[in-house]
């Protein structure tokens, strides 16, 4: 397939991608959001043609016109890559919060580095502290990931005598992303903030992981943890002051905490809920006058794992499924052959495959065989639908729980927030047909890496005081330990009868 070049600016980076690829496929890598969920509505995702052009289509003309956008302005959201292309990305110039508003800082002097220490994917963005830009960012794989792709399977490998490797292995990787964001940049004082969840805190610290293997699961060791370069083998004289920003509690990371600053949930007057759909599943609900939050078993499923051809939202994986004619037609990101199916995909293919009776209301396959043929050689076995079942009702049940502490109903909601890394591709509608998030879709919002844009939040004066509010406000929930909590999650297994 022809290949074409995307040069990126401010970031210097350079990315080959197959022909007609749309721009969304590759930006959200760099931590790149989409706030109106690639709608073209917001004009959040805006870039700028430098060199090349961009094909516009009469829907993408009509909404830069009304967005009152200059000629040689696109919407990434609605735009692909047909030749090779220079592009300034127009959302690096400033922090961008989950509701689509600015993010009102203090401006400082110098540069600060946010770092998103995923289970699967490492993000690092380096932001002027003068005017909020993003000046450079890296990404790649966490290397941990030889020790397993979940967290048990982490803490596992730790107890079995791996974690001074996992550390060492963990501060090499964002030390050497770190170093090639300083090298071409001025010298001066950098401060780093760290965020992730408490698995990768205890990995990262050299803390032990033990006490998160067993019941209660309680870490007396949650707090902020601040190191020197030296102390992490980060040999890089600009480098300052480094800080692991603290977990709130043991598997509800500073990355959920990063999340709550950025959806706002801790300053508002109406009740909102976060929703991460990572390698594990976290859910937030609340206001400024307290947030309740809680691990849930959901995110191996929507991230590929324990789903016989899944994979992560990258290139190569289905990200979404329609009907069209009664039958699924597949998007593959990166716009190659596919090769799974990511987490949005296998919400569709449920929902549409309930919806024309393919499916039962137990997940049940009509046919009576064991799998589903979606599309070329892609099945979803019957033990696929079944994991989709525990997770989707894992994430509806703790957001029952957590509603409920609060004396709320999920109605009371004025918005659920959906962070996670293909949440830029799920279906709202999907999701509310199979009754793991049965607010309306419009109270629904599709955020993509909440916890980077919290990071850098936490990189400007007065951030400290920011994450002790949300502490305080916060308290954290073992969804087993409700009394209802069996019932309310064998409830949810099934599937609602709304059509999408």
């Amino acid at each position: 397939m022809k290949k074409h070049t995307i040069s990126l600016q401010p970031l210097g980076r350079t990315i080959t991608v197959n022909d007609n690829t749309p721009l969304m496929d590759v930006l959200h890598e760099f931590g790149i959001e989409f706030p109106c969920g690639g709608r073209g509505t917001c004009g959040k995702c805006k870039i700028r043609l430098l060199q090349g052009d961009i094909q516009v289509t009469e829907e993408q003309r009509w909404k830069l016109e009304r967005l009152k956008l200059p000629e040689d302005w696109r919407l990434a959201c609605l735009s692909r890559c047909t030749e090779n292309i220079t592009l300034e990305i127009g959302q690096l110039d400033h922090l961008i919060l989950a509701d689509e508003s600015d993010f009102q800082f203090t401006p400082a002097p110098g540069f600060g580095i946010a770092i998103d220490l995923g289970t699967t994917t490492l993000v690092a963005q380096m932001v002027s502290l003068k005017d909020g830009r993003v000046m450079v960012a890296e990404t790649m794989m966490n290397p941990q990931g030889r020790f397993g792709s979940d967290l048990i399977s982490r803490i596992e490998a730790a107890l079995a005598g791996n974690q001074p490797e996992m550390c060492q292995l963990i501060r090499s990787a964002t030390g050497s992303m770190v170093g090639k964001m300083l090298a071409d940049q001025p010298t001066g004082s950098v401060d780093i903030t760290i965020v992730g969840n408490t698995v990768m805190h205890h990995l990262f610290s050299n803390i032990d992981v033990a006490p998160l293997s067993v019941y209660p699961f309680h870490s007396p060791d949650l707090g902020m943890k601040e190191f020197t370069p030296e102390e992490v083998g980060w040999h890089h004289k600009q480098i300052g002051r480094i800080r692991f920003v603290p977990s709130i509690g043991s598997f509800v990371g500073s990355d959920i905490l990063a999340g709550i600053a950025a959806t706002g949930m801790h300053l508002r007057e109406e009740y909102t809920a976060l929703v991460d759909l990572g390698t594990n599943g976290e859910i937030a609900v609340g206001n400024k006058n307290g947030i309740v939050c809680a691990s849930t078993a959901a995110g191996p499923a929507f991230e590929g794992a324990n789903i016989s051809m899944g994979m992560r939202a990258v290139t190569g994986a289905i990200s979404s499924f329609s009907l069209e004619n009664n039958r699924l037609k597949a998007v593959v990101i990166g716009n190659t052959r596919p090769a799974g199916i990511c987490g949005s995909a296998l919400i569709d293919a449920v929902a549409l495959l309930h919806s024309t009776g393919q499916l039962g209301m137990f997940g049940e396959i009509m046919s009576g065989e064991d799998n589903i043929r979606l599309t070329g050689h892609i099945r979803l076995t019957q033990k696929d639908i079944h994991e989709f079942l525990l997770a989707k009702a894992a994430v509806a049940a703790g957001l029952e729980i957590l509603t409920k502490r609060l004396s709320l109903k999920m109605d009371d909601l004025q918005a659920i927030y959906i962070a996670g890394g293909f949440g830029n591709y799920i279906n709202l509608e999907h999701v509310n047909a199979t009754g793991m998030i049965t607010l309306p879709p419009e109270r629904i919002h599709k955020m993509g890496n909440t916890a980077l844009i919290g990071a850098k939040m936490f990189l400007f004066p007065g951030a400290q005081d920011m994450v002790h509010e949300i502490l305080h406000k916060t308290t954290h929930v073992h969804l087993e330990s409700d009394p209802g909590f069996q019932d309310i999650y064998v409830g949810n297994m099934m599937l609602e009868q709304s059509t999408p």
